[in-house]
């Protein structure tokens, strides 16, 4: 069943990698924007036309001003799509309006919710989600001054209208960003919270209580289902282990579903301010910083795959196993945009140097712009993420299973062993598609650790400890026969994601299964 369902994921994982996480969600947003629109004109929907058009178009000319102006000031490449995201979530959290008083209230919150990219930053990076910060900004405006007109936030996307297509698109996004478990936590701790406190008011009140009532009402009516899909996703708000991630979103989920006053006056915590509650936990947990890789130079390492070398600049650390995202900004970006992930090959004993790998292919717009890249070059590290690390006991048994440039990770752990001189057991399974596509061979073979190898044909002069396993195909029966203990050993996997959804079933008698899918470049 396990298998099963790691084959699902990530054969649905390797359809959407073909898009940038970001424009996914661009293109959920415009597609939620036009179904916010028909509704509206067949009258289903809160805003009227007029007010959706109008309130979006000031939404899109001051995010997309006030960014450009910004990024030319700062010398950034500009973000497009970062100003479109950025009006979207605004035009479903805002009240919209038609009314030139609204129309200046929504235009003041877009100017903050820019603005806030980098004056709210913490070494290039903006700590607070820009659509939250504004929405925030403006309510207490409105409150503070009296001038109800402005607006604020009504979040009039949290009604039974929309709540099951901002579900399906926003699994989608989640999906591709692999945040599905984070949200799925947020949602339902946020409506169990939100029942209860709604349950206990109605009660002091003396009203009956209808709990399943309360549960739909906090399910379909509320704010919940869209904060969490498009706003407390955002990664680059969140913190980089799993484990500070599902706290932030618990905490974020008792603060929406509960609602407190803020001190004595008449707005809550509110949605959006809980959200800022959680980026600031986030903040705590890793102060993260944009810092910056000059490139040192490229070498192949296989007929098919590069290696590139890299200085870090102060600031810079990660966990063995972990990955980077890249940013190489360039022209006419295809649908991938300029960012992408790379998990790291060198160990953090290695730094300040660093070392990822790619295996050259298709013709994207980003390897074309990265092959152009010359030493000497700077270029930021958006953030570092990931949980595909290795656990902390020593003494479980592992199989590391890489299938094709997937030993990347595996070879920063191994080089980390090494480094600080611990024995584990480990079994490396390395499947590719021929002997000359072997990568980083030496790596592997000064860890001192069995690896057995699947391609077509014999790979010549093998390391001790390394055996082929006679160019067969890897299947259950073949990994059983060559990892006979598979059912003690914590199975890790490390490739393309269709691979990984390929080899799934082969390790179904593994103790547990953890992956680490390549969404592909």
């Amino acid at each position: 069943m396990l298998a099963s369902l790691t084959s699902l994921w990530n054969r649905g994982f390797a359809v959407l990698g073909k898009i940038s996480m970001y424009r996914l969600a661009l293109y959920a947003l415009g597609v939620l924007t036009v179904i916010a629109l028909g509704l509206s004109l067949a009258g289903l929907a809160g805003p009227g036309p007029g007010e959706l058009l109008a309130g979006g178009a000031v939404l899109v000319v001051v995010c997309t001003a006030v960014d450009a102006a910004a990024q030319r000031l700062l010398r950034l490449p500009w973000r497009v799509e970062s100003s479109l995201i950025t009006a979207a979530i605004l035009l479903f959290v805002l009240r919209p309006s038609a009314d030139p008083i609204g129309l200046c209230g929504i235009a003041i919150a877009a100017a903050v919710a820019s603005a806030s990219k980098y004056v709210l930053a913490w070494r290039g990076r903006h700590v607070f989600n820009p659509a939250a910060v504004g929405a925030t900004v403006l309510t207490l405006i409105s409150a503070g001054t009296g001038a109800v007109a402005l607006g604020g936030s009504s979040w009039w996307v949290g009604s039974p209208q929309f709540g099951p297509v901002v579900l399906l698109l926003g699994v989608v996004v989640l999906w591709r960003t692999e945040k599905l478990r984070v949200i799925a936590l947020f949602w339902v701790i946020a409506l169990v919270t939100g029942t209860v406190a709604v349950a206990l008011a109605y009660r002091d009140a003396g009203v009956d209580v209808d709990v399943w009532q309360i549960v739909w009402q906090q399910l379909w009516s509320s704010p919940l289902l869209f904060l969490g899909a498009f706003m407390l996703s955002e990664p680059l708000t969140l913190p980089p282990r799993r484990w500070q991630q599902l706290t932030v979103a618990a905490v974020v989920g008792v603060l929406v579903g509960w609602a407190p006053l803020i001190g004595s006056s008449a707005v809550s915590l509110g949605a959006e301010r809980a959200l800022l509650v959680g980026n600031l936990l986030a903040f705590a947990f890793a102060v993260r910083a944009a810092v910056r890789l000059v490139f040192s130079g490229r070498r192949e390492i296989t007929p098919t795959v590069e290696e590139l070398t890299f200085r870090a600049g102060r600031g810079f650390s990660f966990t063995a196993g972990q990955f980077l995202e890249l940013d190489v900004p360039h022209r006419r970006p295809d649908a991938r945009g300029t960012r992408r992930e790379f998990s790291i090959a060198s160990a953090p004993d290695d730094l300040p140097e660093v070392r990822i790998a790619f295996r050259r292919g298709s013709q994207s717009t980003y390897k074309k712009a990265l092959a152009a890249v010359s030493p000497g070059t700077a270029l930021a590290v958006t953030g570092v993420w990931g949980d595909f690390v290795l656990p902390r006991h020593p003494a479980g048994r592992l199989l590391m299973v890489a299938a094709g440039i997937g030993v990347t990770p595996f070879v920063s752990q191994l080089r980390h062993l090494t480094a600080i001189g611990q024995q584990r057991d480990i079994v490396v399974v390395y499947v590719a598609s021929d002997a000359s596509e072997l990568a980083f061979r030496d790596d592997l073979a000064a860890a001192g650790v069995r690896v057995v190898v699947f391609t077509r044909d014999r790979p010549a002069d093998l390391p001790a400890h390394w055996e082929w396993a006679g160019g067969v195909r890897l299947d259950a029966a073949g990994l059983q026969r060559f990892v006979p203990d598979l059912a003690q050993r914590h199975a890790y996997v490390s490739g393309p994601a269709g691979l990984i959804a390929d080899l799934a079933p082969a390790l179904e008698r593994a103790r547990s299964i953890t992956t680490d899918a390549f969404s592909g470049y």
